[in-house]
C-alpha cells in the first residue's frame, strides 16, 4: 500500500456488522471512516471525500439506494465509489435497483473477508485506470486546444466528425458550432479547383486511411490561405481502422517565401543575362573603335578622335554598371557612407536634370520643372541626392515612348518635400508596384527601345533615401497610363521668398497655373468658371458627367477638382469620399461648389472630405483662396 491508504466511508445501522467490515478494511491496510446513517453517511462524503463508500441498503433514515443516487448526482462526489452491500437473501430484483441507482457493485450477506477485499481492491483499480484515463484526456484536450494547427478525429470508415481543435475557426474562418452541425461543410472552404481532389481523397478514405495533401483556402473575407493536410490511420488492439487523425497546418508564410524564392532566382537570372547583354553592349564599339585606332590614311586624325571619343564614352558607362552595382553591396553590407551637409534642393536638382538631360533631348521628349520660389533646404549628401534624382529622371526617360511627357514638380508638404517625377509612359501593372522597388526587379521596355539597365537603379534610389530619412513611393494607374515617382524628405528649412508650406505651389509662386478639373451640370457656368481660370494661368478640364471624374483625374493628374454637389443622379458626397478612398487621387485637393452655404452644408462638406467649400457664385478672391488652401 501507499504511505497515504485509501479512504473508506463504511455506512451500516448494523454495530456489529459495522465493526467486523471495519476490522478486515483495516486489516487489508485501508483507513476506514464510519457512520450509522445516511444522513451522516451524506455530510461526510461531502466533507470527507472517502475514495469508496461501502454502503448498506438498509438504513434507519434514508434508503441506500437513495443515499448512493444522491451520491452520483452530486457534481462534487460523483467520482466517489459506491459498493452496495445488504443482507443475506436479497432478490435478483434488488441487486438490479442498486446497480441502477449508481452503484459501481453489489455485494450481498454473508460477505467473506477476501471477498470484500478482492472487490474493493478491484474497484479502487478501476477508478485509478479512469482517473490516468482521464488525465490523459484533459492532457490530450490542453494540447490540441493550445496549438495553431488543427487537429482533427474522424470515426472511420463513415468518416463522422468526432472532435476538432479550436484553431479549426482560425484556419478556416468559421466557427465550430457549423462544423459540428454540418460536417463536410469544412469542404466547402477548399478552393474550388482544388476541391474535387481532396473529396476524392476522401471519398476512398475506407481503403486508403492516410494522404499528406497541400491545398488552398477561399476564407469568408475573400483571402486565400494554404494549408498542409495529413492523415493517419488509427488503429484497435486488432490492427484494425477505427479512426482516423488528422492534422492541417497554415503553411502561407512558407508558400509566400517559395513565390518570393522563385522571384528571386527568376529575376538573377535575369539580372545576370541583363549584366552580359549591358557588359557585352559598350566592349563591341570599343574594339571597332581600337581597330579603328590602328588604320591610318586620309583623314585619320578625325577617326582617330572620334574613335577615342567613342572609347572614353563607353568606359564611362561601363564604370557607372560597376558603381551601381557596387553601391547596392555597399548599402546591403551596411558600408556606405553619406556625407552629411546643408544641401540646397534646387542644385541637386539642377545637376540630376543635367545627369538625365542628354537621355531626354535624344527620346525628343517634353520635360516640364515646377519648383517654388525659396529656396529648400534638405540635410544629405548632394551627390547621392542628385544621383537618385537622376536615376529617377532617367527611368522616366528610358520608359516612356519617344516624344513623351516629364514632369518634374517639388512642392512642401507640412515639415516635408515632395519632388515628383510624373511621366506618360508605359506605366506599371498593378501587381508589380509592390516589389518595383525590390533588388534586380525590372519593368517591360517600350517597344521602341531595347532591354537596358541592371534592375538595381529603384532599388538603389529607395535604400539611399532611407538612409536620409526619406521615402520612395510608385503610383500607376496601369499598363500605358504612365508612372509617378514621389521622393518624400524632411525639410531642414527654407530661404528667400516665402514658401506656402503645405500647398501644392509651383514654380511662379502666387501667379503659377494649376491644374484643375471642373465638374457641374451646368455647362455654361462650368466653361465661364473654366475661361476664367485660364486667363488666371491655370490649366483646366471640364466635365458634367460624374463617372467620368476618376477617368479624367488619373489621365490629366490635376491638383484640384472643384466639384459641383449637386450633380443630378449622383451624390456630391459620396463622389468626395469615392476619390479621397483612392490612394492615386486622395491628395488631390476638393472644392465644393454648391448653392447651399448654410454651416450644417459646410460641416457635412468637410466631413465628406472636401478641403474647401464655395457658395455659388463664388468671388474671384475666394475661389483663388480655394484652389490654393
Amino acid at each position: 500500500m501507499t504511505a497515504h491508504p485509501p479512504l473508506i466511508l463504511n455506512v451500516d445501522d448494523n454495530d456489529g456488522a459495522r465493526y467486523a467490515k471495519t476490522r478486515i478494511l483495516h486489516s487489508a491496510g485501508f483507513k476506514v471512516i464510519e457512520a450509522a446513517n445516511g444522513t451522516d453517511a451524506l455530510a461526510m462524503v461531502r466533507e470527507d471525500n472517502p475514495a469508496l463508500v461501502l454502503l448498506d441498503v438498509k438504513l434507519p433514515d434514508i434508503n441506500g439506494i437513495e443515499v448512493c443516487r444522491r451520491i452520483k448526482a452530486d457534481p462534487d462526489t460523483n467520482c466517489v465509489l459506491v459498493l452496495q452491500t445488504s443482507a443475506a437473501l436479497t432478490g435478483r430484483a434488488d441487486k438490479i435497483r442498486g446497480l441502477e441507482g449508481g452503484a459501481d457493485n453489489y455485494l450481498a450477506a454473508p460477505i467473506e473477508s477476501d471477498e470484500l477485499i478482492a472487490n474493493v481492491n478491484a474497484l479502487l483499480r478501476m477508478r485509478q485506470t479512469q482517473d490516468a484515463l482521464r488525465e490523459g484526456e484533459e492532457r490530450f484536450r490542453q494540447l490540441t486546444d493550445n496549438i495553431e494547427d488543427v487537429f482533427w478525429m474522424f470515426s472511420a470508415p463513415d468518416g463522422v466528425l468526432a472532435y476538432v481543435s479550436p484553431a479549426y475557426a482560425t484556419i478556416w474562418g468559421r466557427s465550430v458550432d457549423t462544423l459540428k452541425r454540418h460536417h463536410a461543410s469544412w469542404l466547402e472552404v477548399v478552393h474550388p479547383d482544388d476541391r474535387a481532389r481532396l473529396a476524392g481523397r476522401w471519398a476512398i478514405l475506407a481503403t486508403q486511411p492516410h494522404y499528406d495533401e497541400e491545398f488552398r483556402l477561399m476564407l469568408p473575407d475573400g483571402a486565400m490561405r494554404w494549408v498542409r493536410d495529413r492523415v493517419f490511420a488509427v488503429r484497435n488492439a486488432r490492427g484494425e481502422v477505427y479512426r482516423v487523425a488528422r492534422i492541417t497546418s497554415d503553411i502561407s508564410a512558407r508558400k509566400e517565401m517559395e513565390a518570393l524564392l522563385r522571384a528571386a532566382d527568376a529575376n538573377k537570372n535575369q539580372f545576370l543575362a541583363t549584366l552580359a547583354h549591358e557588359l557585352r553592349n559598350p566592349l563591341s564599339p570599343i574594339r571597332n573603335a581600337a581597330t579603328l585606332l590602328g588604320v591610318g590614311g586620309e583623314n585619320a586624325g578625325g577617326r582617330h578622335a572620334h574613335a577615342r571619343e567613342v572609347i572614353l564614352r563607353q568606359v564611362d558607362h561601363l564604370a557607372h554598371l560597376v558603381d551601381d552595382l557596387l553601391d547596392v553591396a555597399r548599402i546591403s553590407e551596411g558600408k556606405i557612407v553619406l556625407r552629411r551637409e546643408e544641401v540646397n534642393l534646387g542644385a541637386v536638382i539642377e545637376q540630376a536634370l543635367e545627369t538625365a538631360g542628354p537621355l531626354i533631348g535624344a527620346r525628343a521628349h517634353k520635360l516640364e520643372v515646377r519648383q517654388p520660389d525659396c529656396q529648400v533646404w534638405v540635410a544629405g549628401d548632394p551627390v547621392r541626392l542628385a544621383q537618385s534624382m537622376g536615376n529617377l529622371l532617367h527611368n522616366a526617360a528610358k520608359f516612356t515612348p519617344k516624344g513623351g511627357e516629364i514632369t518634374l514638380a517639388v512642392t512642401l508638404h507640412g515639415e516635408n518635400v515632395h519632388i515628383s517625377v510624373h511621366d506618360n509612359g508605359i506605366g506599371i501593372a498593378e501587381d508589380n508596384l509592390p516589389r518595383i522597388f525590390g533588388m534586380f526587379a525590372q519593368a517591360a521596355v517600350p517597344p521602341d527601345r531595347a532591354p537596358e539597365g541592371l534592375g538595381i537603379g529603384l532599388s538603389l534610389v529607395s535604400r539611399l533615401l532611407e538612409m536620409h530619412g526619406g521615402q520612395l513611393r510608385a503610383e500607376s494607374p496601369g499598363i500605358g497610363m504612365g508612372s509617378t515617382f514621389t521622393v518624400e524628405l524632411p525639410v531642414l528649412r527654407t530661404t528667400g521668398n516665402e514658401c506656402a508650406v503645405g500647398s501644392a505651389q509651383e514654380q511662379g509662386g502666387a501667379a503659377a497655373g494649376l491644374r484643375v478639373l471642373l465638374v457641374d451640370d451646368n455647362v455654361d457656368a462650368m466653361e465661364m468658371m473654366g475661361f476664367l481660370l485660364a486667363e488666371m494661368g491655370h490649366e483646366t478640364w471640364t466635365t458634367s458627367d460624374a463617372s467620368q471624374i476618376e477617368t479624367l483625374a488619373l489621365a490629366h493628374r490635376p491638383q484640384v477638382i472643384v466639384l459641383d454637389i449637386g450633380l443630378p443622379g449622383a451624390d456630391g458626397y459620396q463622389l468626395a469620399r469615392m476619390i479621397k478612398s483612392n490612394p492615386q487621387l486622395a491628395h488631390i485637393r476638393l472644392v465644393a461648389h454648391t448653392g447651399y452655404g448654410s454651416p450644417e452644408d459646410r460641416r457635412r462638406a468637410q466631413e465628406a472630405g472636401f478641403d474647401a467649400h464655395l457658395v455659388k457664385p463664388a468671388e474671384l478672391e475666394d475661389l483663388e483662396k480655394a484652389l490654393r488652401g
